[in-house]
């Protein structure tokens, strides 16, 4: 599951009668929305399942690169894809509002209005796949491991000062702030393990470990058990027909796959191929190429392979995608010498010679959503900037951020001025055909990239730089190389993305906080640590109402852009799909998400066309 995590205003809410309790101060409530007042309603099932979907088949899913644990709570080693099909968590989101919870292990939540505390209370039909109950002891373990095992959950739970069973049936977590009005919708995304199982022993009789890599088949609450696998290669869920969740109504139309089977590929050419091959039936394509001109065997020709577009899973995520400067390296510490690289980006050419214009470039942290920043700042969002004046660029209220535009040599040759004209009040100059600096060292950088797929946009961008003197070498490592690589900190410019929500909130602290620049598990990739982005971040997770929440997001957003840690790339806010006609969905789709393969089915009518999976 991706992470919505938010900071927005009061909680919308569901109501249920009163605590029985009066120490809890605070009404149960069966849902939390963060966006909209009140939550969408579920009227017994998602509006985008249906109820009577079959239920049967086999999807054979596509994951790239490779795994080597199931423990799903390790900062370190490579989990396996889509464990959350076995673990569970207290609620769950809606795929048409990325802001909302609703019941899932938990059936209820409760607070004081000042969210000093969250209470959850346990469904009373929550069990493992042995037959166990879930209990609070669970959750607190859960949590308590969590925290102590994996840094970025560390960050993520910092207001937390204590979990606790508070009755039979009930968890609460206690704050050490308040008023942070995303802490329990936080709270709600916690992951729940089976503490006796993890305490227990394994089938050899040795003692299992949390705090370890394994490759034991897992065992937790959800709808699906990890029944086979294929280490490194493949692995199968298989649907549980004993899974206590089956007839609650977020669950009713859901997780309609007797079988989800995941075949991995380190190379995704060879994927492709496999895909043509008919060795899985769903292919997210990341090739503009490929999709215009890639796509004309027989099977699609035959109709047994469709392409499809899809906005779903891009309309609530913000995605900033680029070169990222790691700002621990004395070379990038001066942001005139970042900015000078954006100069030197030449999307509009690679979006006609390479994309077959199928890309927007990107000028937001939160492209593609209202919480983009756009122009001057006014209104309350001036406010916020003048409060913290003194701790952030000064062009952030006199220049709005824009990207250089080339696309023909007369603009290309002004830009790469414009980068020279930087690099040169930075302290270096040109020495012949290399940029130097006052001790006659060239400037030199080495691009970390994960593959080759990306060398047509690599290859350009190293010619521009070594136009200005820059000495570029570019470095295509595997997987496993990569990870390592990018968790240690080992690169100078590495190519990655952050994916926003709709509801900002204590995330940003690990992404762009001050104190995740040291932290190697965090997603601060840049190593950024200024005062006035953390003065940002407070103000967008401690927001009183979503128009403010907005305005402190714009705030955040345009000084992140005036620092200049990243070269912003491109993106395409359509999903991409190929799939094998085998399958059929209700009419209705999430606002969200595809929705694949969660509210989709087998459709034995369509698979006896196309030719049923093996």
């Amino acid at each position: 599951m991706k992470l919505t995590l938010a900071a927005v205003a009061l909680l919308s809410l569901t109501t249920l009668p009163a605590l029985a309790d009066p120490a809890q101060n605070g009404p149960w409530v069966t849902s939390l929305s963060l966006i909209n007042d009140p939550p969408l309603p579920l009227n017994g099932h998602w509006d985008y399942a249906n109820p009577d979907a079959p239920k049967g088949g086999l999807a054979r899913m596509f994951a790239f690169g490779t795994f080597d644990t199931f423990n799903p709570i390790l900062p370190q080693g490579q989990p396996a894809v889509a464990l959350g099909l076995v673990y569970e968590t207290l609620m769950t989101p809606s795929l048409s509002d990325s802001s909302s919870q609703y019941p899932l292990i938990a059936d209820a939540v409760a607070y004081p209005p000042d969210i000093s505390s969250v209470t959850f209370r346990l469904n009373p039909k929550a069990k493992w796949q042995d037959g166990t109950p879930i209990t609070p002891d669970d959750i607190v373990w859960s949590f308590q491991q969590e925290v102590k095992l994996n840094p970025n959950s560390q960050q993520y739970y910092s207001d937390v000062t204590k979990a606790e069973a508070s009755a039979p049936d009930q968890v609460t977590f206690y704050l050490s702030s308040k008023n942070n009005h995303e802490m329990p919708d936080i709270l709600g995304q916690l992951m729940v393990l089976p503490k006796h199982w993890w305490e227990g022993k394994d089938g050899s009789g040795k003692p299992r470990d949390i705090s370890g890599s394994t490759l034991e088949l897992p065992m937790g609450s959800g709808p699906y058990k990890l029944s086979k696998y294929d280490a490194g290669s493949s692995i199968t869920y298989t649907r549980d027909p004993n899974y206590w969740g089956i007839a609650e109504p977020v669950n009713i139309g859901v997780n309609n796959f007797d079988e989800i089977r995941f075949e991995y590929f380190r190379d995704p050419d060879v994927a492709f191929e496999g895909f043509k091959g008919d060795q899985f039936d769903w292919w997210d394509e990341n090739r503009a190429k490929r999709w215009a001109t890639g796509y004309d065997f027989p099977a699609v020709q035959q109709k047994r392979v469709v392409q499809e577009l899809y906005p779903q899973p891009n309309a609530d995520e913000g995605r900033m995608v680029g070169f990222v400067f790691n700002l621990r390296n004395p070379k990038f510490q001066d942001v005139r010498v970042r900015e000078a690289f954006n100069d030197a980006f030449d999307f509009e050419t690679l979006n006609k010679t390479v994309f077959y214009g199928q890309y927007q470039r990107i000028n937001s942290f939160f492209f593609g959503t209202p919480l983009a920043s756009s122009g001057l700042p006014t209104g309350r969002e001036l406010d916020i900037l003048n409060s913290v004046k003194d701790k952030i660029p000064p062009e952030v209220f006199t220049t709005p951020y824009t990207n250089p535009v080339a696309g023909d040599p007369t603009k290309e040759r002004a830009n790469l001025k414009s980068a020279l004209d930087l690099l040169t009040a930075a302290g270096y100059h040109l020495d012949g055909n290399k940029l130097v600096d006052a001790n006659g060292q060239q400037l030199s950088v080495e691009i970390l990239m994960d593959g080759p797929t990306l060398d047509p946009v690599t290859n350009p961008y190293t010619q521009a730089l070594n136009r200005l003197g820059i000495a570029v070498n570019v470095r295509d490592v595997d997987d496993a190389e990569y990870t390592n690589r990018v968790r240690s900190r080992d690169f100078e410019i590495t190519y990655t993305d952050w994916i926003q929500s709709l509801s900002p909130g204590n995330e940003q602290k690990y992404m762009f906080g001050s104190a995740s620049a040291k932290d190697n598990s965090s997603d601060n990739y840049a190593g950024l640590a200024d005062p006035g982005v953390d003065a940002l971040i407070d103000k967008v997770i401690f927001a009183k109402g979503r128009d403010e929440l907005t305005a402190a997001v714009h705030a955040l957003d345009r000084v992140l852009l005036a620092l200049h840690i990243v070269v912003p790339s491109y993106t395409n806010e359509k999903e991409r799909i190929a799939h094998w006609d085998r399958f059929s969905h209700a009419d209705k789709l999430p606002l969200y998400s595809i929705g694949f393969p969660d509210v989709w089915w087998y459709d034995e009518a369509k698979a006896e066309k196309t030719g049923k999976a093996q």
